[in-house]
Parts: C-alpha cells; sequence; structure tokens
C-alpha cells in the first residue's frame, strides 16, 4: 500500500511539474465598435461638420483575426450650406414668386449650383427679444414695451414658434425663457425694468451663444433676434465684431429697432446698422413713437416672405475661416438681402 501511494504522489509531482512555465492562452471579449463622435464648431451657419462612419461589427460578435493589423475608418465629409433670404423690388416691397433660375449664388467667390431651393413662408420660429434696460431709454421704455407685447402676441402660434425675453443694461437678464405662451412672453416684458449702463455687445453674444445655440431644434427654424436699443455700449466685454461673429455661427437673423429719437443717425444707429447687415437682417429708426408698431409689423412680414437655399461649395476646406456668401437677382431692380457669410467648420 504504502509503495502504491509512493508512485501514486511522484506521478502527481511530475504531471505538476510538466505544467509549469506554460501560461492559459488570453481570452478575447468582443467589444462593440466605437464610433468617434464628430466635434462640430458652433453654429457653422449652415455648413455641416464632417461625419465618420464605423465599420460594422463581424457576424456573430466574433473578434477580427489577428492578422488584420488596423481596421479602417471611412470618413466622408458632406458640406452644405444653407442660406435664407429675402427679395424686395426697388419699392420694398416683398417678391415672393420666383425660383431658383432667377438667382445666381457665389460662394467664396466661386458660382454654385443649387442643390435645393424654396419659398420659406411657414418655418417655425425661435425668436429672441433683446431690450435695452439702460438709462438712456428711460424716457420711452413703456412704450417700447407695449410695441414689443404687441409683436409677440402677433407673430408667436401655441405649439409652433417660441420665444424669449431678455433685458439688458450692464448685464443681460432673462426674464421669460423659450416658450410658445404669449401670456408668459408679455409678462417677462412688463418685467424689464429700465436702469444702469449699456452692454449690448454682451447682450447679442449671450442670446446667441447661450440661448439660441443651444435651443434643441426637431428640424428646420428660422432663428431671429429683434434687438431694441439706441446703439451706444459702454460696458460689454465683448466687441462689436465678437459678437456679430457669434450671430453668424448661430445662424441668427438680427434686426434692430433703434430707440433715438432725436430725428438724427447717431453713432450707435450706425453700430446697429453694422449689425443687422451683417447678419442679413434689417435696421429700422422709428424716430417717431408710433413708428415703432410699423417696425414689429415689417419684420413679422419679412420672417413669413424668405427664400431658403442649400448648396454644396466649390473647393470647400474645413479649416474654420469665414467664407463669404453674395446672392444676386438676375432680375433688374431687385433687391436680395442675406447673410454676408458664414464660417466654415474645423476639423
Amino acid at each position: 500500500m504504502k509503495s502504491r501511494n509512493l508512485l501514486l504522489s511522484f506521478a502527481v509531482c511530475f504531471l505538476a511539474g510538466s505544467l509549469i512555465g506554460q501560461t492559459a492562452p488570453p481570452v478575447s471579449t468582443p467589444q462593440p465598435p466605437t464610433s468617434p463622435s464628430p466635434t462640430k464648431s458652433p453654429a457653422t451657419a449652415g455648413a455641416s461638420a464632417p461625419a465618420a462612419t464605423t465599420p460594422p461589427a463581424q457576424p456573430g460578435g466574433t473578434a477580427k483575426p489577428d492578422s488584420d493589423e488596423s481596421v479602417t475608418t471611412l470618413t466622408t465629409t458632406v458640406n452644405e450650406v444653407r442660406v435664407v433670404f429675402t427679395v424686395t423690388d426697388r419699392h420694398g416691397r416683398y417678391i415672393k414668386d420666383l425660383k431658383s433660375d432667377d438667382f445666381k449664388i457665389i460662394d467664396d467667390q466661386k458660382l454654385v449650383e443649387l442643390r435645393s431651393f424654396r419659398s420659406e413662408t411657414d418655418l417655425p420660429l425661435q425668436v429672441g427679444l433683446l431690450v435695452d434696460a439702460s438709462n438712456s431709454v428711460r424716457d420711452r421704455f413703456k412704450f417700447e414695451q407695449d410695441a414689443a407685447i404687441e409683436f409677440l402676441n402677433s407673430i408667436i402660434r401655441p405649439h409652433y414658434d417660441e420665444a424669449f425675453v431678455v433685458g439688458f443694461d450692464a448685464t443681460p437678464e432673462v426674464t421669460q425663457d423659450f416658450t410658445d405662451s404669449t401670456e408668459n412672453l408679455s409678462s417677462g416684458v412688463r418685467m424689464l425694468r429700465a436702469g444702469g449702463g449699456t452692454a449690448m455687445y454682451d447682450a447679442l453674444y449671450f442670446a446667441c451663444r447661450d440661448k439660441l445655440l443651444k435651443q434643441p431644434q426637431t428640424g428646420p427654424v428660422r432663428r431671429a433676434i429683434i434687438l431694441l436699443s439706441d446703439g451706444e455700449d459702454n460696458l460689454s466685454h465683448v466687441t462689436r465684431e465678437e459678437a456679430i461673429e457669434m450671430a453668424q455661427r448661430a445662424d441668427v437673423i438680427v434686426y434692430t429697432i433703434s430707440t433715438n429719437i432725436s430725428g438724427m443717425k447717431g453713432n450707435g444707429d450706425k453700430v446697429l446698422e453694422r449689425i443687422a447687415e451683417a447678419t442679413g437682417g434689417r435696421s429700422f429708426f422709428p424716430f417717431q413713437m408710433r413708428e415703432m408698431s410699423d417696425a414689429f409689423l415689417s419684420i413679422q412680414e419679412e420672417l413669413r416672405s424668405q427664400y431658403a437655399i442649400g448648396y454644396k461649395p466649390e473647393g470647400f476646406v474645413a479649416d474654420g475661416r469665414f467664407r463669404s456668401i453674395e446672392i444676386l437677382a438676375q432680375e433688374k431692380g431687385l433687391r436680395v438681402r442675406t447673410k454676408k457669410g458664414y464660417y466654415a467648420p474645423k476639423q
């Protein structure tokens, strides 16, 4: 018996010793392919960011053979610019029945071919109302509030459009966030109180970057800001051009209504003209109080009387630089108003 046990122990030790130094093969657990999330430059004015596609997983979830040293990711760039514009005749009347052949589109000084063209009279609106609440407008503040409320009641349709209200003096203050309730918007306008200095550029920058650019979209919308101010800025941290650039990146049309009722255009009015022109909007100078309501009515009509186009730029490079846009009407006497350009996405 002792001999048999001794022999068995010797066999076990021999078998264990023969396995020392051998390592079990690693167990490979197939991982799902990861898809790199393309980083989109803030509001590239319609030019879409590069899109990456990931190869599908292997059938049955098995790992890829070791002979394949790398996984190839195919990347394609889809660059379509979308532009909204308005056409008027020499008398300022809106022309709404034009076709794609009635225009020439020049992007970065190169003629382009349209991929889409349509008359946009009913797109959902995302509207920001920015009201100068500084000391400089105190004497006419109540009238401006009444005109703004009338405008919002006329243009915002429940369950379709939405707007927000910002008053600004030294700092911007949201008195009503995005809503489709005209009652809440009216209350937000009534909450505005005049007083303090003027940081108009900061307010415009904030409204574009922190409100409109971050507001979710379920489909095509039209973004617009109505800016009521005398155009005089004495407290902003950003410059006029930085505020304009942010509006362009957010694809926002800015309409400006001057609160200067002196009867003469001042330096502030020139600033308002620059902001509106650069973003494809329009400036209004109601030197009399009753003309302010007319300005709001004109903005309302324009927002329902525009065209939208889409095209692929020639020689497009995703380098983040500003690309100019020019839209020319074939028929003489027609005036096209649109933004001056857009920022390409940057890879």
